[in-house]
């Protein structure tokens, strides 16, 4: 039997309890881009933004999910999927989970490798901020990991989260997973 390396992660919780005022809701100087919404997205679209933004920070937990299991998720009516599309390709995507009540997570948020550093994460991140307070939520929440992009808790801290828990775990590397 073959014992998978394990490895340290440091997970950051952040909450934001109101609407913030500094929010970046112009596209960046120069960028044409879009946000769409995916309403009910086929999985081998999700799966295909999930793993080309997740792979450089070893984003694992949902390709361990069956197709049904991961189709239930996503195409929940309360899971909203929101595209970023930069010259007409998708250049990111922000998941938006407003199944707790009056409480809205932001699931996932990132950006595929190539546009990373055009100042195109602060400008999905405000936008998807604005979407989830449309709802009026008492508490919107997000957190991130030190697998992930190093800008990632600051921009999230700009953005007006904060940091409410914090803990460190060890995980099998997915780097030696048959994912």
């Amino acid at each position: 039997m073959t014992t998978v390396p394990q490895m340290e992660v440091t997970i950051s919780y952040l909450e934001m309890l109101e609407r913030p005022n500094n929010l970046l809701l112009h596209s960046p100087q120069g960028k044409k881009t879009s946000l769409i919404r995916a309403y009910k997205p086929t999985v081998s679209f999700y799966r295909y933004l999930y793993n080309t933004i997740g792979e450089p920070w070893l984003w694992w937990e949902r390709r361990t999910l069956s197709d049904d299991e991961l189709s239930q998720i996503i195409q929940d009516e309360n899971v909203e999927i929101y595209v970023l599309y930069y010259d007409g390709v998708p250049a990111g995507y922000a998941e938006l989970d407003r199944r707790k009540q009056s409480e809205i997570d932001l699931a996932y948020m990132g950006l595929i490798p190539d546009f990373i550093g055009q100042k195109l994460g602060p400008y999905l991140l405000s936008s998807i901020i604005d979407i989830a307070w449309s709802y009026e939520p008492t508490r919107l929440t997000v957190n991130t990991c030190s697998l992930d992009h190093p800008k990632a808790l600051s921009v999230y801290q700009k953005c007006g989260f904060n940091i409410y828990d914090r803990n460190v775990k060890m995980i099998d590397d997915p780097k030696h997973n048959d994912l």
